[in-house]
């Protein structure tokens, strides 16, 4: 049950932080998502410090990875909005802003999270 209480307040807490990413960053004019697009960016740099500085020494227990990878960045990273404004690009025709959004944030998603792992070791 605590296990479950940590995930709860982790994710509520990202999500909190997601939601004010986005209405302060995301550009109603252009519709791009650039709220969404750092939020995506800085939860895969934290899950990749927080996991591998937790593979690297004994400080963070599992309920600490729990509260933080799995309930924060959980709450915090945003893959279903993402999809869904992908959605919203193909579904306009703008195949370049989806093609560059897709792109970029795979990319600079999997670099963030090697950069992660980096800063830690």
């Amino acid at each position: 049950m605590k296990q479950l209480l940590l995930v709860f307040i982790g994710g509520g807490f990202g999500s909190v932080l997601r939601f004010l990413f986005g209405k302060l960053l995301n550009n109603s004019e252009t519709g791009i998502p650039y709220g969404t697009f750092l939020a995506n960016i800085i939860g895969s740099l934290f899950i990749g410090i927080i996991l591998g500085y937790a593979a690297k020494s004994e400080a963070l227990t599992e309920n600490h990875t729990l509260l933080l990878a799995t309930g924060f960045c959980g709450g915090f990273t945003t893959f279903s909005t993402f999809a869904y404004e992908n959605h919203v690009f193909l579904k306009s025709g703008d195949f370049t802003s989806f093609a560059f959004y897709t792109i970029a944030s795979f990319v600079v998603g999997f670099l963030a999270v090697f950069a992660g792992i980096y800063i830690v070791k």
